[in-house]
């Protein structure tokens, strides 16, 4: 199984356990709360799974914040996208050549998939401790992204991706450096 599958079944699990009364709660991306994240997820999920593709999906508004996803069956279109975006990004050709979310800036598919795979696990982080629970990772996608967000965090900054760095001891587990990277305190509650 692949890492950006394991990582799209990580926030699965965390997704079927969200409950509607937490889409109130507040999350570590201190943009969003869980409601307006699973927005976000929903608005921008499309694209990720089209860039597997190398398809250009148009968006469903402007801006995400001119149309609520998250509303009626949040849950089951979260989980229908991240079935898309695992399934778009299974055949090795989607890891070939060049590809976008939709936007004219084209990045090296193997650089795009590595961007999602930490969209996934670092927003599906988000979402579990904003909801009390555990986001399950295998060591080797841990090991893995923490090598590719390293490499990548300062493009990702750049593009307003990722806040700035918060410190983290270097002995901490790997999720904890990971997130410290990309600007979210570990010990947040």
């Amino acid at each position: 199984m692949s890492h950006l599958s394991n990582a799209a079944d990580a926030m699965a699990a965390v997704a079927r356990n969200i409950t509607d009364d937490q889409l109130v709660n507040k999350t570590p991306c201190t943009e969003y709360d869980v409601r307006a994240l699973v927005n976000h997820l929903l608005f921008w999920g499309p694209s990720l799974a089209g860039a597997g593709r190398k398809e250009n999906v148009p968006q469903p508004a402007t801006t995400e914040s001119d149309v609520d996803l998250a509303a009626g069956d949040w849950r089951g279109r979260l989980l229908a996208v991240l079935d898309d975006i695992r399934s778009s990004w299974a055949p090795p050709s989607a890891w070939d050549g060049e590809t976008s979310m939709g936007t004219p800036q084209l990045l090296p598919a193997p650089v795009m998939g590595d961007m999602i795979v930490g969209e996934l696990a670092v927003h599906g982080w988000d979402l579990a401790v904003a909801t009390g629970q555990r986001l399950e990772l295998p060591a080797d996608l841990l090991a893995y992204l923490h090598v590719s967000m390293i490499a990548g965090v300062e493009q990702g900054r750049a593009m307003g991706m990722y806040a700035p760095q918060v410190a983290v001891p270097a002995d901490s587990p790997t999720m904890d450096r990971i997130l410290g990277l990309t600007g979210r305190d570990p010990a947040w509650a």
